[in-house]
């Protein structure tokens, strides 16, 4: 990235635009690991993220400023885990500018319309979710220079692959169905996107990520998460002897058979020993009513991201998960602990007839590319 992204004499106008609390908790590890501090408006004094030497060619902390922008989804779970990480951005000395982008008909109109002016002038944009069609539309008014995706996820692995490869921009759980009406009227907006979140002579692309990149488009700068801004703000925290389940919401999402999932959860929590299940933010409540009905399990809703929460403790000597984001970044928060996290395979078997043909295969992937993880073969019914 350039050290000076910024005009002459003015420091680096950097916008960075959240929709779930996991890309606001990595903006933050993001900014951390650069240095940058705070665009703070109530004139007080910006507070310095904590000193760490950034890496040859970031911006010093002196020629940046972050503004970050959440733009608020409807789900009171994410909505509420996102006021808690503003909160902490806020303590960092960020400023924050809450958007309720889909409160209406109209809301995206008033968002996108009172964005257009810091988006025209800012001289770098963070995003943590390429594949958002509000991102990939705002993208098409920046005129920054330098972008920058952080992590949101498993879907990162997918985005630089097919950066890498020039697909178009689909997520996996949906890549192999035929595209609806709305994505074929949204297909110009999408190839902008594209286009603009490829390198070129006049714009830099940066990926920070802690998932595992294995295809690196030409000219992408990929910088490693290693979750250095959670370890230094939280913990270490205090290690319980029985295990602890992350949920997931791959049922949510079609891929997985409900029955299926639940049998294979009660199987996990009777092997090891799991006394506590933490639901994932996208899980239904008549699920989770299920799960604790059927399991024992102790339902826990996290107000803040896992890593977060892992942190902070109390937590099992062994987390057990399913494919998700967690088996690589848990290791990484974690380190030092002593915790185990433990992932189980997905077998065939348990995805349903609408799954996209690669979910099996990229689900593996995940599984296999994560590092200080224990794996554990796919269980069948209690």
């Amino acid at each position: 990235m350039s050290p000076r992204a910024g005009h002459p004499g003015h420091p680096a106008r950097t916008l960075a635009f959240v929709e779930s609390p996991v890309q606001l908790l990595n903006v933050l590890e993001w900014a951390h690991l650069h240095g940058l501090q705070g665009a703070r408006t109530d004139g007080l004094p910006s507070v310095p993220a904590q000193t760490r030497r950034a890496p040859a060619g970031a911006p010093a902390a002196a020629d940046a400023e972050l503004t970050l922008v959440v733009l608020s989804p409807t789900d009171p779970m994410t909505r509420g885990q996102l006021r808690r990480m503003a909160d902490l951005a806020r303590d960092e000395g960020y400023r924050v500018r809450w958007e309720e982008a889909r409160g209406g008909t109209t809301a995206p109109f008033h968002t996108i319309g009172g964005l257009a002016g810091p988006l025209r002038r800012a001289d770098r944009i963070v995003m943590g979710d390429p594949f958002s069609r509000y991102v990939q539309l705002l993208l098409t008014i920046t005129r920054a220079r330098d972008l920058v995706v952080v992590d949101d996820g498993t879907a990162t692995m997918e985005f630089v692959a097919q950066l890498a490869r020039g697909e178009r921009l689909v997520r996996w759980h949906r890549k192999g169905g035929r595209p609806g009406p709305r994505d074929l009227l949204f297909t110009p907006v999408s190839s902008s996107a594209r286009r603009r979140l490829t390198p070129s002579e006049h714009r830099r692309v940066e990926v920070f990520s802690s998932m595992p990149v294995t295809e690196t488009p030409d000219g992408v700068t990929v910088t490693g998460n290693d979750f250095a801004w959670t370890r230094a703000r939280f913990g270490p925290p205090r290690i319980t002897a029985s295990a602890d389940m992350v949920g997931t919401s791959l049922v949510e999402t079609g891929v997985v058979d409900g029955d299926r999932y639940l049998a294979a959860v009660q199987s996990l929590a009777r092997a090891h020993g799991a006394t506590r299940y933490f639901a994932h933010r996208r899980e239904s409540t008549d699920k989770l009513h299920r799960l604790a009905a059927e399991t024992g399990l102790e339902i826990v809703r996290p107000d803040l991201p896992l890593e977060l929460i892992a942190r902070r403790g109390p937590i099992g000597r062994t987390v057990l998960s399913f494919p998700s984001t967690v088996v690589h970044t848990l290791p990484l928060a974690l380190a030092g602990t002593g915790v185990r996290v433990a992932v189980c395979d997905i077998d065939p078997t348990w995805l349903t007839e609408t799954a996209s043909p690669r979910a099996q295969g990229f689900l593996s992937g995940v599984t296999g590319t994560a590092r200080d993880v224990h794996r554990l073969a796919a269980v069948g019914p209690a």
